[in-house]
């Protein structure tokens, strides 16, 4: 068996005579939460639907647990798991009804059917909803159904298209905590363009744009790309912004009240130890000084036009 769950290499599609995808090579572990992270048109849904088997690529290898997708189809999907955005729900089943068909689907005996659904209402919190409707039920309830169809079946990759679109706060809450309970057994595949998603459940990120990969690392290491660009300070005897303009490295000073300020540098951090310096010969009497970090935002358009520079 492969160290990886997924492995991607040189995956290429087209729609006509447009490029979706454009050698795309990724590879993820056997256990946590991995980002696929991307801008609207970025290509995450069509790579997506290529790992799920749902489109054949035009060019290029998914291998899932091993097993080549393309030669092998019906034995790597056995480990595949897959909630597109809109959960595919049959609405006017209730939900034992719905997961009891999705689990003799996915080729479960017809004497662990039972048994298979249960651990799903139970890890998925739908258990007291057994007899609902679904269409009954709420928006974030339908989700935690569509999650419970893609894990009946124990698959080590889980496959999630923007998994809290449309939720409310409280609900998007609860999904996060069900998909890292999720991911303490298995792989899932988050994929969103929701910065703070990623942040909030994720542990490692691919990033794909234009229909490439733009980044590949740790969520640490995605948020170095937030570097300091401005610092606030408070100062008990704050000079004019004229005087904080002439150190060198600092271009501008944006006054915020009587002793406070946000200084925008380029350059080395250093600049923090030379107004230090300034504030002790000058007696400026300094009581605090804070970096702020560039938003997630930025870190994205920075990323996203990686490859256009």
């Amino acid at each position: 068996m492969s160290e990886s769950i997924l492995k991607i290499e040189h995956l290429y599609h087209r729609y006509s005579q447009q490029w979706a995808v454009e050698d795309i090579n990724l590879e993820i572990g056997k256990r946590g939460v991995w980002g696929l992270l991307g801008s609207n048109g970025a290509g995450k849904s069509t790579t997506m639907n290529i790992i799920c088997g749902v489109l054949s690529p035009t060019r290029g290898k998914v291998f899932i647990n091993g097993v080549d997708l393309a030669e092998n189809p019906i034995e790597a999907k056995k480990y595949i798991g897959f909630l597109p955005q809109t959960p595919p729900l049959y609405t006017d089943q209730n939900v034992d009804e719905y997961l009891g068909f999705c689990a003799r689907l996915r080729g479960i005996a017809k004497k662990d059917v039972h048994d298979a659904v249960e651990r799903v209402k139970e890890k998925c919190g739908i258990a007291h909803f057994s007899k609902r409707v679904l269409r009954h039920l709420s928006g974030g309830y339908q989700q935690r159904v569509g999650i419970a169809q893609a894990i009946i079946h124990q698959p080590a990759l889980v496959v999630l298209d923007e998994p809290t679109n449309g939720l409310d706060p409280n609900q998007i809450i609860e999904i996060r905590h069900l998909i890292k309970e999720i991911a303490r057994e298995r792989s899932v595949l988050l994929s969103t363009h929701i910065l703070p998603e990623v942040q909030a459940a994720c542990n490692e990120i691919r990033m794909i744009e234009h229909g490439e990969v733009v980044f590949s690392g740790t969520i640490e290491e995605f948020n170095n790309y937030a570097r300091p660009d401005s610092f606030v300070v408070t100062m008990g005897n704050l000079p004019n912004r004229e005087v904080l303009e002439k150190i060198p490295g600092i271009e501008q000073v944006e006054m915020l009240t009587e002793n406070c300020c946000r200084v925008f540098f380029s350059g080395s951090q250093d600049i923090l130890e030379q107004v230090v310096r300034e504030s002790v010969l000058q007696e400026w009497h300094l009581r605090e000084i804070t970096l702020e970090r560039e938003s997630l935002d930025s870190v994205f358009a920075q990323l996203s036009n990686k490859k256009l520079n």
